[in-house]
């Protein structure tokens, strides 16, 4: 059984620190995109630079994210939860003071580090400091709050670079991590997971087969997809994770066992989650530049205009929740996913070098319904697929895979735009776009096709623990408040 002390300052600190740190993290998933442009001007950099300011810190959140759960299972949450703080904190000041473009991919690699110890330790800090009667208010707490930071990303970081400079999306964090830190050291009791041994050798190969993965990707249209550096890193990193898959069958202690994939519904939920990222982040990687870029908008409109697509969330998901208690969580999940996807379609055929933005809008707006409609119960079906002792890795499991999905979305979708446009000119950045949002439209709608393979069940709510309680998870999203983390976010 965890161990935990009576030190800590009560359930409404928990939920302000932890909420705030959750906001953090989640913020800048999505921050970054609408201050690229501005980014691109002050510090140069190519296409895949501005690739790797977003896909560094996703890529790093995603890989140790269950290992910084275990770490702080293992070491002691709260101890762990200020070093995460401070990390991030610190990373943030060095990103707002780069100099250049490769010292601030450096930097967001070193956020995402932070990031990935401290949002998993958040849900199980206010766990532990919140009575099992009051964790569904105060799970939803958290949740909105981490919805908010998500539909707001892109608004706060255009109004930021507008408005000041493109250096205050990271210097927005100094001061909330500074507030933080006594905060938490004197609010929060600690506490400790099982003890269970800490599974670096599939950490090391999850970690080298992603990156692997990913710079092959993102350097391919720079080097050409037959150089020798380009292939390496495709077959090294293939062949990292593919070792990654045999160790997790055969190791004791996996950071993610392989046996939950056995489970259709576990399978089904992850392969829909990877590829709804995939599809999402990449096609709004693009679409924020082009509202910049090609329509002129500044950096505050993008933002506004955004959201339709990555607030709409914040509206539906409870609308979302009554439907999936009454027909169950796959119909609405798949149908989420099939509106997203057909709304990516429309922006895809109707972006052009002067696009009025009431031609764009009805694409945002399916978009953002059908993104709302799989937030809502998808975390649900997540913790509903394992047996309770379990669901604390199946969660964080899912949040990794989000993760790769978003980052891996970036590349190919780059990967896209580079072969068929570029930079040049407006319409070259429309030809890059349209075939590049047209795959996130297809990658989506197998999203969706993947959600269908979930069994069908009467209801979208977890396994519960007890009769007519909800399933607690550990790490990652509330089964009770599905948020939109990393989507975006």
């Amino acid at each position: 059984m965890p161990q935990q002390s009576t030190r800590g300052g009560g359930a409404a600190w928990a939920l302000v620190i932890t909420s705030v740190a959750g906001f953090m993290a989640a913020l800048d998933n999505l921050v970054v995109t609408t201050a690229l442009p501005s980014i691109r001007e002050d510090l140069g950099g190519a296409l895949h630079d501005l690739e790797w300011t977003v896909s560094a810190y996703t890529l790093t959140f995603a890989v140790l994210l269950m290992f910084g759960a275990a770490l702080g299972d293992r070491f002691g949450r709260r101890r762990l939860f200020l070093a995460g703080i401070a990390v991030f904190t610190g990373a943030s000041a060095a990103a707002a003071m780069a100099p250049g473009i490769d010292s601030l991919i450096a930097a967001r690699a070193v956020q995402g580090v932070g990031a990935a110890v401290m949002m998993p330790l958040t849900l199980t800090l206010l766990t532990a400091a919140v009575p099992a009667e009051r964790r569904g208010t105060a799970y939803g707490i958290w949740g909105a709050v981490n919805g908010l930071a998500v539909a707001s990303g892109p608004l706060v970081g255009g109004s930021l670079t507008e408005h000041i400079s493109w250096q205050w999306i990271f210097w927005l964090n100094v001061p909330l991590g500074l507030a933080l830190l006594p905060l938490a050291r004197f609010r929060l009791a600690e506490s400790h997971g099982t003890g269970a041994p800490l599974d670096l050798p599939g950490t090391l190969l999850a970690s080298g087969g992603l990156f692997g993965v990913v710079y092959g990707l993102v350097r391919g249209p720079v080097d050409g997809w037959t150089g020798s550096v380009v292939l390496s890193a495709l077959f090294a990193g293939a062949a990292l994770l593919a070792g990654f898959v045999i160790y997790s069958t055969r190791a004791k202690n996996p950071m993610l066992p392989m046996r939950l994939f056995r489970s259709r519904a576990f399978a089904g939920i992850n392969a829909a989650s990877l590829l709804m990222f995939l599809g999402m982040f990449g096609s709004i990687f693009l679409l924020s530049q082009y509202m910049q870029g090609v329509l002129g908008y500044s950096p505050t409109e993008a933002g506004l205009r955004m959201l339709p697509w990555t607030g709409m969330p914040m509206l539906v998901a409870p609308v979302a929740g009554i439907l999936s208690d009454r027909v169950g969580g796959r119909p609405v999940v798949a149908a989420g996913l099939f509106l997203q996807a057909a709304g990516l379609g429309y922006l895809a055929s109707v972006i052009t070098a002067d696009a009025s933005y009431a031609a764009q809008l009805p694409g945002l707006i399916i978009s953002g319904i059908g993104m709302a409609l799989f937030f809502a119960p998808a975390s649900a079906l997540v913790m509903s697929s394992v047996v309770p002792k379990e669901q604390g890795i199946a969660s964080g499991a899912n949040n990794a895979l989000r993760e790769v999905g978003g980052a891996l979305g970036i590349a190919v979708m780059a990967s896209i735009f580079a072969a068929q446009g570029g930079y040049e000119s407006a319409q070259s950045f429309v030809d890059g776009s349209r075939p590049a949002v047209a795959v996130g439209a297809g990658v989506v709608a197998l999203a969706g096709v993947a959600a269908l393979l979930i069994p069908a069940r009467g209801r979208s709510g977890g396994t519960a623990d007890a009769p007519g309680q909800p399933p607690v998870p550990v790490t990652g999203e509330p089964a009770l408040a599905p948020t939109a983390q990393t989507a975006a976010r």
